[in-house]
Formats: C-alpha cells, structure tokens, sequence
C-alpha cells in the first residue's frame, strides 16, 4: 500500500521546513504550510523530485540568479512569485 495523499503532504511540509540552509527554510517552509495543498499532482511530484536537489542550487534557481533545469521552471516561478511578492 502507497503513501496518501496526507502522509505526502505532511512529509514534504517536513521536507520544506528541514533544509541544509535557513534561506531555504524559509522559502520552502511557509510556501509548504500555505500553498502545497492547492497544487495539481503533477505539482506535487516535480515539487518532491525538487526536494532533493542541493539546496544552494535551488536558492539560486528560486532567486533566479542561476538558470533553472527545466522541469522546474513553472513550480520555480509559483515558489518565487510567493516569496518574493511586496
């Protein structure tokens, strides 16, 4: 028997909260406790693949001072959008 859908959410909210840097805590933490739920599952699977990247690779992919791999462009652009809005 597979994950459910809550067990995944709560195990990525853990994820966002638990990462190697603090600026990606507090990222991917509040964006994890506001905004997970609402993503489509194909969301949820690219935004747990994106979990194990390094986080000073997604710092800078989130930041947009370095290029982002493609497959990570649109959540990228959800993440930034949220935490970077005025």
């Amino acid at each position: 028997m597979g994950e459910t859908k809550q067990d995944r959410l709560k195990r990525l909210k853990m994820r966002s909260w638990r990462r190697g840097i603090k600026e990606m805590d507090l990222i991917l933490g509040p964006f994890s406790d506001t905004e997970l739920e609402g993503l489509d599952e194909a969301q949820i699977t690219v935004y747990d693949a994106m979990l194990s990247e390094n986080d000073h690779d997604l710092y800078q992919w989130v930041t947009g001072r370095v290029a982002a791999p493609p497959e990570y462009l649109e959540l990228l652009k959800i993440i930034s959008e949220f935490a970077f809005k005025s």
